[in-house]
């Protein structure tokens, strides 16, 4: 179970990190062109921004690009989650085989709880109190919803009853990381030692684009099944393993971060040449994609990366990029009913469409910074003490 000298692994955690803060600036910006592709992807299937005029004036990959990459953003989270996890749990507790099970369950409580249930409460008021854009019941029960949401099966009950509006939906994606998250810390334990886990993880990056393509009931479980995404986050913690681990020379991270680049656009930005190499058949997309995105973290963590003014509006999406996927929703319904209502010109369109991206850049900082992230070092503080509350793994604990 990765037995590491104490001294070689606070050492190498030191020299990935990105400064004081804990934060790793770099994948900050993988975070923020993720969460930035999934909310693009959103405001594009109600407002129908891929028939836009400006839309029309790309060219067609230019605006597949932009506009269909939401299901790659939540790929690319996914491996995220899986190294930043990772890697916050060798940092707090030395070695994964020293992770313990009760705290690591109260670190994620205190990051995701509180919005979730926030966002429950709201749901369901909107849901009893008949808005539109957020009634549930030609889909299944408020209930039934509910349970589904608090069980971390929503992605299930998709599969099954077809889609939930917007607000739901996006709780598949927070399914199918805490049921992982549910047995990761107890795998990492009763293992105790760093062959048999990885062997576990590597099961689950072989399993997933068999998962994909055969274990599929339906068009949508291949897409939101467990075992469909769960070799993404298996990806990232192998990730984290080895750069916990290793230190690569400059040459070496400057190679992985070329390679990591040509996964992550091939996938992204080639649709036409994925499909004539038979990725998308093969169910190997979101493997390609998840193993571009694990090279890319490897690179720039251990590179240093501090960010700059140029890639700041990112990094500020991806710093709250939890908050904004889960708040995304309200601004994209309401604002596409105001645009419907008041019969905007389409040539105003992707001034619309901008506008509502810099809204839930907005909203998600706000709830953020008012109240997740304040409860969360309220929840640490309860649970550990003062000066545990602010440590990095509070900031950078979840991929979101």
């Amino acid at each position: 179970m990765l037995p590491l000298d104490s001294s070689f692994h606070l050492c190498s955690i030191q020299s990935v990190n990105s400064g004081s803060s804990g934060r790793f600036d770099g994948i900050d910006v993988l975070r923020g062109i993720s969460i930035i592709a999934v909310v693009v992807h959103h405001i594009n299937i109600h407002m129908g921004a891929s028939e836009s005029v400006l839309a029309k004036a790309l060219p067609r990959q230019l605006a597949a690009t932009l506009f269909w990459n939401g299901a790659n953003g939540v790929t690319v989270f996914f491996a995220i989650s899986g190294f930043l996890i990772t890697t916050m749990a060798i940092r707090r507790w030395g070695a994964l085989s020293q992770v313990r099970i009760t705290d690591f369950y109260r670190l994620r409580f205190a990051r995701i709880v509180p919005l979730l249930v926030a966002l429950l409460i709201i749901l369901s008021v909107l849901d009893l109190s008949h808005v539109p854009g957020f009634i549930i019941r030609a889909h299944t029960t408020l209930p039934r919803a509910l349970l589904a949401a608090t069980t971390f099966h929503i992605n299930w009950l998709e599969s099954q009853r077809g889609y939930l509006p917007p607000n739901w939906d996006v709780l598949w994606s927070l399914s199918v990381e805490e049921v992982f998250y549910l047995f990761f810390p107890l795998i990492c334990v009763l293992t105790r030692a760093r062959a048999p886990l990885i062997a576990l993880l590597m099961a689950f990056v072989a399993v997933g684009p068999f998962a994909r393509t055969v274990l599929t009931r339906n068009e949508m479980w291949a897409d939101y099944g467990y075992l469909s995404c769960m070799d993404a986050i298996a990806l990232g913690c192998l990730a984290a393993m080895i750069a916990a681990r290793v230190r690569f020379r400059p040459a070496a991270l400057r190679t992985l971060q070329v390679i990591g680049a040509a996964l992550v656009l091939l996938i992204m930005t080639a649709r036409p040449l994925v499909r004539a190499l038979h990725i998308y058949q093969l169910g190997l997309d979101v493997t390609c994609l998840a193993l571009g995105t694990c090279f890319l973290q490897i690179a720039v963590a251990q590179r240093n990366h501090t960010g700059g003014w140029a890639t700041a509006p990112i990094r500020w999406f991806g710093r709250n990029s939890y908050e904004v996927y889960l708040t995304h929703g309200f601004v994209v319904v309401w604002g596409i009913q105001i645009f419907t209502a008041a019969a905007i010109r389409v040539l105003w369109t992707p001034v619309f469409y901008a506008g509502l991206l810099v809204l839930a850049g907005l909203l998600g900082a706000v709830v953020a910074r008012f109240y997740s992230e304040p409860l969360n070092r309220r929840l640490r503080a309860h649970f550990y003490g003062k000066t545990n509350a602010k440590t990095p793994e509070a900031t950078a604990a979840s991929a979101r």
